[in-house]
């Protein structure tokens, strides 16, 4: 295996892990809505998209994360929400569990990463002002979660 090959390998493009949230988004998204068994969502995902230039293992980290730490990512956004969690458009709900999971359970993913990913998400499968409401809550979310990695990029000198 040559070098290129084995970092690809070893550490994803960042468009690979951004199609793997795309992917994630519009699988949850068919859960919340549908229902069903999450593998066998992500099986017809895999066997109905072409997942070539995505990061696969990604994409089953964030749906099998995100449907198994549910509780914890609800506990984590809403104190920060201003109106019912079941009130929340499932496209903004399902963007901010992404965010929220990655940022409780991902932290091999900068915290700006995170946040900066899931307003991209919302700005394209969103409502027209949905990721300044993605953007809020996430930030509370991060300065709670994460509050070393926060703090400390807030107290560098710019």
């Amino acid at each position: 295996m040559s070098d290129a090959v084995s970092q690809s390998a070893d550490k994803p493009k960042p468009s690979a892990r951004r199609k793997a949230r795309q992917f994630a988004l519009q699988a949850l998204y068919q859960w919340h809505i549908a229902g069903g068994n999450v593998s066998a969502i992500e099986a017809q995902f895999r066997t109905d998209n072409d997942m070539k230039k995505v990061d696969v293992s990604y994409f089953h980290d964030l749906l099998h994360g995100v449907t198994s730490n549910l509780a914890d990512i609800q506990q984590a956004i809403e104190p920060y929400l201003d109106r019912d969690l079941k009130e929340l458009d499932p496209i903004e709900l399902n963007t901010l569990r992404i965010g929220a999971f990655e940022l409780l359970k991902r932290i091999d993913v900068p915290y700006k990463v995170v946040i900066n990913e899931s307003i991209e998400l919302a700005k394209r499968f969103g409502a027209e002002e949905s990721h300044r409401y993605v953007n809020g809550i996430l930030d509370k979310v991060a300065a709670r979660a994460r509050y070393q990695e926060v703090n400390s990029h807030r107290l560098k000198p710019s």
